[in-house]
């Protein structure tokens, strides 16, 4: 199998994380891609030219985050699956909550990628509340044991909390969210993610077109 990303989103690198925990380096190339480029080595197995993006033995294409974490779950025994199920509802809300973060923090970080004169003061607010609100809900989830597992939502946190470390930085996000902070500083030494660390600024774009 070959799993598509790019190196900058926190949505592929939850992915990536699970091919480690998982175990399935061996089963599943990872390929990186470039993003919004009309000559993407991405766009063939997936016109919407989104990652992640698994593609199958027999070409199935599979794309969107918790779609190719239910196939790379399916892949081992179901007591290390990560994914968690209706049997744990509050993993599962935490779980959706970081990827409603995570789509409020790419659409900000989109607007401040703009020329100054075309970004909207308003969809920066709106989206900066959300954030801080967020935030806030998941420093008390944090704190009351939400995330003591190891599992999806544990890894879509780190990946939504890496990306603002390392890629939009203007959001203070440990500021006065110490178990939030502990937890993510603690998460570093884990394989997953020391080996997944995203790069340094505020977003890829396409190479020049050829």
């Amino acid at each position: 199998m070959r799993l598509f990303h790019a190196a900058g989103s926190p949505y592929a690198r939850i992915a990536r994380m699970a091919v480690i925990e998982l175990g399935l380096q061996d089963r599943v190339a990872v390929q990186e891609a470039t993003l919004r480029d009309p000559f993407s080595a991405l766009l063939p197995f997936n016109p919407v030219g989104r990652v992640p993006t698994l593609v199958l033995d027999d070409g199935t294409t599979i794309t969107e985050t918790t779609p190719v974490l239910m196939m790379l779950d399916s892949l081992v025994e179901p007591a290390r699956r990560l994914l968690p199920g209706p049997d744990r509802p509050r993993a599962l809300a935490a779980y959706g909550r970081v990827l409603g973060m995570m789509d409020g923090i790419a659409v900000w970080n989109r607007e401040l990628r703009r020329p100054p004169h075309e970004r909207s003061p308003g969809v920066i607010a709106l989206e900066a509340l959300r954030a801080v609100r967020v935030a806030d809900a998941l420093e008390r989830d944090v704190a009351a044991g939400v995330f003591v597992a190891e599992d999806a939502a544990f890894l879509a946190l780190v990946s939504l909390f890496g990306y603002c470390e390392r890629r939009h930085t203007m959001f203070d996000w440990r500021q006065g969210r110490p178990a939030l902070s502990d937890l993510f500083d603690a998460a570093q030494a884990r394989p997953s993610v020391a080996q997944t660390v995203p790069p340094a600024g505020m977003g890829g774009t396409a190479p020049p077109m050829r």
